[in-house]
């Protein structure tokens, strides 16, 4: 595994800390994300997980320490994180796709309106990314009229329409049925394959087991131990992570 450097990372933590209210939600973080690299992160329900993910774009602001995308320092407000958080994708659990639109219109809206595409651009684009994702029929389809991992595989080429720097998945499969979870499992393998930077909140341990380049896990709001998937799942050095472990299998 070839060494970090500055050129090299596209996400970094030092020392992030997060708090609501009294609750200390996160602790000194401190992570780096390789461009090209897929980091699953993993914990038990309410170890932080989807608060890092959620920090990265701001979603929600830190407390404590720095974040940083391709070394520029994450912006407070203004202009300024409007724009940081066009180069950050994001796939929520819930979709969040706008119903009185078609997918076609979901997925140009912020490429014609913040990016300045025209919109022959803009659709050609989205027309490229329907298909990859495998729904390319559903284009002048409105949301409610898909099934759920449909919704998903638009909602991930909606993210990809932007070019993000790195895209992260918050728990994207979790409100699917099986046979969708499937479906969205396999467009985010071919991202992984494709290159992708990604940081995947899941609780599918087939997906990080098999195509995380590493695994974070996490307990009350600290990173315990990060290794490769194979060392993670066959031997972890912690006894958090064994009894977490010992609990999915």
């Amino acid at each position: 595994m070839t060494a970090i450097t500055e050129t090299d990372t596209v996400v970094e933590f030092r020392g992030v800390g997060k708090r609501f209210g009294s609750m200390q939600a996160l602790t000194g973080i401190d992570l780096s994300v390789r461009r090209g690299e897929v980091v699953v992160i993993l914990g038990p329900s309410g170890s932080g997980k989807s608060t890092l993910c959620r920090c990265i774009n701001r979603l929600e602001a830190i407390d404590e320490g720095h974040i940083l995308i391709d070394g520029h320092e994450q912006p407070v407000e203004g202009r300024d994180l409007y724009k940081f958080r066009t180069e950050v994708g994001m796939v929520f659990q819930s979709f969040n796709l706008f119903s009185h639109k078609t997918i076609l219109e979901n997925i140009t809206l912020a490429p014609r309106k913040i990016l300045g595409l025209d919109k022959q651009a803009a659709e050609t684009r989205a027309h490229e990314l329907l298909a990859m994702v495998g729904i390319a029929d559903k284009a002048h389809s409105r949301p409610a009229q898909l099934s759920g991992g449909q919704k998903q595989r638009a909602a991930i080429a909606r993210a990809l329409a932007m070019d993000p720097k790195v895209l992260l998945f918050d728990e994207p499969t979790s409100a699917l049925d099986p046979e969708s979870t499937r479906e969205v499992l396999a467009t985010m393998r071919s991202l992984a394959q494709s290159g992708t930077t990604m940081i995947v909140v899941t609780h599918e341990m087939s997906f990080a087991r098999a195509f995380a380049d590493r695994i974070v896990f996490m307990a009350a709001g600290t990173i315990v131990e990060t290794a490769d998937p194979e060392t993670f799942f066959t031997s972890p050095s912690s006894d958090r992570a064994k009894a977490f472990l010992s609990s999915v299998h």
